[in-house]
């Protein structure tokens, strides 16, 4: 199977593998850089992608639960849609990357840098945001129940339509969810 670039189309790596999971991870194995990896839909359940190169790879509607991308770089990556149930993503640069409609629900983001990602409708309820970076991202209708974020950095983050219970440490987060739940009106609950 051959993984290609999804912006000009050229090969970044081949292998004999049967399956793009097996591809994959044979070329992590290999310390192949998937950064731009054309990876759209693909079924990476389960798959072991500890430290993973994947800067802006197009992984839109790919199924990632239970994935293992602990310090991975999915700086840029396009996660539309994607189904990341109990991933672990513990220390994982998100930076700009677009979670819109994605299904976090249990993952473990801890530490995880989310600063300008784009999380509008994702589902991270009971998802461990604790200590994550989430400034300037972008919360828009997002599911937060039961989402864990203390020690979370939500400063700059738009939370419009956000609703959930938040489990916090630092109050301003809670104060600020509230306040913005009282003033959308339709707020979902």
């Amino acid at each position: 199977m051959k993984i290609v670039n999804r912006f000009n189309g050229k090969l970044i790596f081949e292998s004999d593998c049967a399956s793009l999971k097996a591809t994959v991870v044979a070329a992590l194995q290999a310390d192949a850089n998937l950064s731009g990896a054309n990876l759209n839909g693909a079924d990476l359940s389960r798959a072991n992608l500890i430290g993973a190169i994947l800067s802006d790879a197009d992984l839109r509607g790919a199924n990632l639960i239970g994935a293992n991308l602990n310090g991975a770089n999915l700086n840029g990556a396009n996660l539309i849609g994607a189904n990341l149930i109990g991933a672990n993503l513990i220390g994982a640069n998100l930076i700009s990357a677009n979670l819109s409609d994605a299904i976090l629900i249990g993952a473990d983001l801890s530490g995880a840098d989310l600063s300008d990602a784009i999380l509008i409708d994702a589902n991270l309820s009971v998802a461990d945001l604790s200590n994550a970076n989430l400034s300037v991202a972008i919360l828009n209708d997002a599911n937060l129940r039961g989402a864990i974020l203390s020690d979370a950095d939500l400063s700059g983050a738009i939370l419009s339509g956000a609703f959930g219970v938040v489990l916090v440490r630092v109050g301003f987060i809670a104060e600020l969810l509230e306040k913005v739940n009282a003033e959308t009106p339709g707020q979902k609950t």
